[in-house]
Order: structure tokens, then C-alpha cells, then sequence
């Protein structure tokens, strides 16, 4: 995390079979906010994380809690009508008070600041998008206005602000739910990846190690569904951004919580940092999993937040992942046409502090009842949305297929592992087969297999994370073929390889 990190207490893993009323999987925000909401509706509930609670994705946030998406609703106003458009917005307005409701009634201390929000333009041509985008989010319901003041400290052309929203730490916070959670009777386990998931009534899902959860319903709340029946990867593109956080004095602070599409986007908030000074968090350089220079990515984004920011001091750098559905809404609510006790959270977009919270309180109602009025919004089963996500999907799937058959025609992106430098990785062929190896610092080689196994992608290397990431879907590995990030959930299996 860019603030201090939050201690975090370890839960054991899954080691014998239980019963529970409720099984999610995913301890993020998503995952624990709806865990939360059914210990407050009464049910026993059992919270079941591949790796640590708000570790992964969640855990690398830059924790922006709020209901302004960039240029979503006017977006949402052609495509869904003023009413989606309205319901897009009380829903997501109501999940940054939930937060705020939440963490006063823990008394949890997760540097909570209720700021404005902004989406900037430099561009004077886009003036007219802002503009739209002001009117369309107040006709939503949010308190948004068009302006071109700024405290930024460089021109804009134009911004939406919208009123209300707010920033905080989320490991902290979720740290507090999970507590609250054990305390009152819940069971959570780290390290336990779930493998198998049988639907019924009740359902049973399955470890790694064999263990059983029984429940009558299944959240599987794991960022990228784990299971693939409801084909929800043909609907869900993979982008991993990356962020910079930098100590600055508290006199630079801009001063609310910034975002642009424009420059391979960029996204600017503050969060506290001792005494006269702030942490600046920059956000910025889009990029598919696996398909960059991430180490050059980081560098434009370093240069880019000197340049605005003079007296930045960079103190820590990551990187982040986030799935975008097709139809610009995230897909919350029955995972697939013929579920009836299977629930799905994903596709956030980016926004996964106030989609995450949203989906706890939807999917508890669609659990518990009653069932609200933007359940329809957010249904992955939508199907009048078909017409207007094909161009997105098959764009989608396009790119796709040129990974999977495309990175199969080339022959190596090395001639041998000879040429694979140390702190370096390449996909290398040998005995007919497609190893991702790597050459540690000290000289020695790591080799597994290539094939991602998800749907048999080809992964490449992330220099900067030291990870072999798969174009297609996302999925990510360390050096040794663990999985580090799904919707893989079996290993990259090891390759036999020779010096030359």
C-alpha cells in the first residue's frame, strides 16, 4: 500500500470440511464487504482467499471511494436512458456513504477524507464531453457541476467535480471488517484456493487440499470469476495500470481526487503522510497484462508526476489490475442463466472501492430480498445489453485470438537460454515445447511451462514485477509457475531445460 501498511492478523487455511449458510470466495473488498452485509442480515457465513484478505488487488488499490467515473454517465445516458443512468448513480453514491457509514460505526481508523471529485481535460476540444458528462451525472442525482477552476498545478480546459465522494485506506478498512467478522462467528481462511465448485442445493465447493464447504448459496467474488461456465471471460478485458506514490509538501496538495483519460490516462489523489507533508499517489500508463516495457511505463509516469510536481519525492512504485466488462456496467448479481443459489461480483473497471461495496449490499438482497431496483443494471445476464457490447466483445476476442495463435507462430523470443540475461525471462522452445524461463540474479534458471492454464495462452515476462503474465485473460505467475492472479488456479507446471 502507498500509506503505512496495515498490520494484517494471518487466518488459518481451510483444512477440514464445514457448513456453512453462505461460502464466498475473494477476501477483497468485494468479498468481504459482501461477507459483511450477510453477517449483518443474519446468515453464517465462511470467507475463503487464495492468498492474504486485501492482499491482491484490493490490497494495491489507489482507494478512491466514489461515484464519479470518469465520462460514464452521459455514456450510460445514450446507451441505458436517463433511469440507468439514475440507478448507476444512487447505487454507487449510496456505496460511498455505506463506507463512510461502515467505518464510523467500527470506529475504524482507515484515513477516512470526505473530498470532491474530478474528471479533467486538457484538451479545449473536449470541453464539450465534460460539459455533457456534468449535466448527464447531475441528472443522475449527483451533486456535479461543470468548471474550469483547479488547483491543480497545471492548466485543464475543463472539469466535472462532483461533491461527497471520498478516499481512505482500504487494507485498514477491510482489516476491520474481517476482525468484526471473526468476532461475530465467521469463518475466514487464507491460503486456501478453491478449485472446484459443484451447484445444487446445497452447493459444495473444493479446495486445492481436498476440503469441502458446503452452502446453500456461492459468491464467488474473486476479481476474475475462477470458473468459467458462465463464459464471463469473452465479457471482461484484463488492464493493469501503474502507480507511484510520492511524498510531497502538504502546500502542493491539489486538493481532491483527480482523473483523465487523456495521456494513457492519469489519476491523482493525496493521502496523509505525516506531519506537513502528504503522499501523492499518481496512477497512470494503461497496458494488457504481459504486452509492454513495463520498466519504460514507469518511467513516463515517474517523469510526468516530476514534471507537475517538482518537489515530489518518489517513495514507492506497483502496479494494478482491473477487468473491464464489455458494456461498461460491472457484472454483479446470478452467475450464470441457470443459477439459482451461484452469485458473481467482477468488472469493475477500476472502481472496485464503490462497485465492491455496491455488490455487498446488492448480493445480499438478492440472497436475503428484497431484491432492488438496479439488480437489472448490473445482471450478468443481461441480454438487451447484447447489441451494444458485440463491437466491444469482439474486439475483445480478436485480440484474444491474435495472442493465441499468433504467439504460437513465433518461433522463440529467444534463439536459446543463452541469451536470457540475468533478472531476465523469455519464452524459449525446446523439445517441442514453449518454456518461460527465467535467469535469477545469481545465474541460475527457473523454466515452466509457457502454456497458461486458464485456456492455454502464452505467457510473457514483466520485467519490472518479475512475473510472466498471460495477454488473454490476465492471469499472472511467479517465477516459479506459482499463480499469483487468476482466473488461473493451477500452477505453470515445471520444464526440464539445459544449459547449451
Amino acid at each position: 500500500m502507498a500509506t503505512a501498511p496495515a498490520p494484517a492478523p494471518s487466518h488459518p487455511a481451510l483444512d477440514s470440511d464445514l457448513t456453512v449458510d453462505i461460502a464466498v470466495i475473494g477476501g477483497g473488498i468485494a468479498g468481504l464487504s459482501t461477507a459483511w452485509e450477510l453477517m449483518e442480515a443474519g446468515r453464517s457465513v465462511a470467507v475463503l482467499e487464495a492468498d492474504r484478505l486485501a492482499a491482491g488487488v484490493t490490497g494495491y488499490t489507489t482507494a478512491k471511494v466514489s461515484a464519479l467515473h470518469t465520462l460514464v454517465y452521459d455514456r450510460l445516458r445514450r446507451t441505458r436512458g436517463a433511469e440507468g443512468a439514475r440507478l448507476y448513480a444512487r447505487s454507487q453514491q449510496e456505496a460511498v456513504e455505506r463506507v463512510a457509514e461502515v467505518a464510523a460505526a467500527l470506529r475504524v481508523d482507515c484515513d477516512l477524507e470526505r473530498l470532491p471529485a474530478f474528471t479533467y481535460v486538457t484538451d479545449p476540444g473536449a470541453r464539450d464531453a465534460v460539459r455533457a458528462e456534468a449535466e448527464a451525472a447531475a441528472e443522475a442525482g449527483l451533486a456535479a457541476s461543470c468548471t474550469e477552476e483547479t488547483t491543480l498545478p497545471f492548466p485543464v480546459a475543463g472539469l466535472v467535480r462532483v461533491e461527497g465522494q471520498a478516499q481512505f485506506h482500504p487494507r485498514k478498512y477491510l482489516l476491520a471488517l474481517a476482525e468484526d467478522l471473526r468476532t461475530r462467528g465467521a469463518r475466514i481462511h487464507e491460503r486456501t484456493r478453491i478449485t472446484g465448485l459443484s451447484e445444487g442445493s446445497p452447493c459444495r465447493v473444493t479446495a486445492e487440499n481436498g476440503a469441502v464447504v458446503t452452502a446453500e448459496d456461492v459468491v464467488v467474488a474473486t476479481h476474475y470469476p475462477v470458473f468459467d461456465r458462465a463464459l464471463l471471460f469473452t465479457r471482461l478485458s484484463p488492464r493493469r495500470e501503474l502507480v507511484l506514490a510520492a511524498a510531497i509538501p502538504a502546500a502542493d496538495d491539489p486538493g481532491g481526487m483527480y482523473i483523465t483519460e487523456e495521456d494513457n490516462k492519469r489519476s491523482v489523489r493525496t493521502a496523509p503522510y505525516g506531519e506537513g507533508r502528504r503522499l501523492l499517489i499518481v496512477t497512470g500508463e494503461s497496458f494488457t497484462p504481459g504486452s509492454g516495457d513495463v520498466a519504460g511505463r514507469f518511467g513516463k509516469l515517474a517523469d510526468w508526476t516530476r514534471r507537475h510536481f517538482p518537489r515530489a519525492e518518489i517513495v514507492h512504485h506497483w502496479a494494478a489490475q482491473d477487468n473491464d466488462s464489455t458494456d461498461t456496467v460491472p457484472l454483479v448479481g446470478p452467475f450464470h442463466p441457470g443459477a439459482q443459489h451461484t452469485y458473481v461480483a467482477t468488472g469493475f473497471g477500476g472502481w472496485g472501492m464503490s462497485g465492491g461495496a455496491m455488490a455487498g449490499r446488492l448480493l445480499t438482497d438478492l440472497i436475503t430480498g428484497p431484491t432492488p431496483s438496479w439488480a437489472a443494471l448490473y445482471d450478468p445476464r443481461r441480454m438487451w445489453s447484447a447489441a451494444r457490447e458485440a463491437p466491444a466483445l469482439l474486439k475483445h476476442q480478436a485480440t484474444v485470438g491474435r495472442h493465441f495463435v499468433g504467439d504460437r507462430l513465433r518461433p522463440s523470443h529467444v534463439d536459446s537460454v543463452a541469451g536470457i540475461e540475468p533478472g531476465t525471462g523469455a519464452v524459449v522452445r525446446t523439445g517441442g515445447r514453449k518454456c518461460a524461463v527465467h535467469r535469477q540474479a545469481d545465474g541460475t534458471l527457473r523454466a515452466v511451462s509457457a502454456r497458461c492454464t486458464h485456456l492455454g495462452c502464452l505467457v510473457a515476462f514483466n520485467a519490472a514485477e518479475l512475473t510472466w503474465e498471460c495477454p488473454c485473460h490476465g492471469s499472472r505467475f511467479a517465477t516459479d509457475g506459482t499463480v499469483l492472479q487468476g482466473p488461473a488456479t493451477r500452477p505453470l507446471s515445471p520444464c526440464e531445460i539445459e544449459e547449451p
